[in-house]
């Protein structure tokens, strides 16, 4: 199936309202969670997700899928491109403490990403980026 631009922006949107009123939680409302959604929205499927209730947990579950990072696994379900090829709906990913589960956020196709920031972890936002800021990026 063809994903045109206006079926990207409706399952962002539809993504995004899902996730814009929950705070950051390891069991059910993660970065995780978020990227899992918007690829099920996009029309992918994806694997089942191990259980997880915390970042030891998510490690875990990440062992429990074969890959030792996020971005590995990201790498084995989806083409990764380069961040100034992405258009709305593809995903990307931020530095983070934790190199094995660094931040992922859903691109809006203007130069800003959905996702938890540190300084706002009780909700969704809009975060306003450079380019320079995403270290990998995947065509959804």
């Amino acid at each position: 199936m063809s994903v045109n631009l206006a079926m990207r922006a409706d399952a962002t949107n539809r993504t995004v309202a899902e996730f814009a009123a929950r705070g950051f939680d390891w069991d059910g409302a993660s970065c995780i969670h978020l990227a899992r959604r918007q690829a099920e929205n996009m029309g992918h499927i994806v694997p089942q997700m191990p259980a997880f209730r915390s970042r030891q947990g998510a490690l875990r579950g990440l062992l429990k899928t074969g890959h030792r990072t996020l971005e590995t696994l990201l790498d084995s379900l989806f083409p990764r491109i380069e961040p100034a090829r992405m258009l709305v709906g593809d995903i990307a990913m931020l530095p983070g403490e934790d190199r094995r589960l660094r931040a992922v956020v859903i691109f809006d196709g203007h130069l800003s990403v959905a996702g938890w920031h540190e300084a706002h972890p009780e909700k969704l936002v809009w975060i306003k980026h450079m380019q320079g800021d995403l270290i990998a990026a995947w065509r959804l």
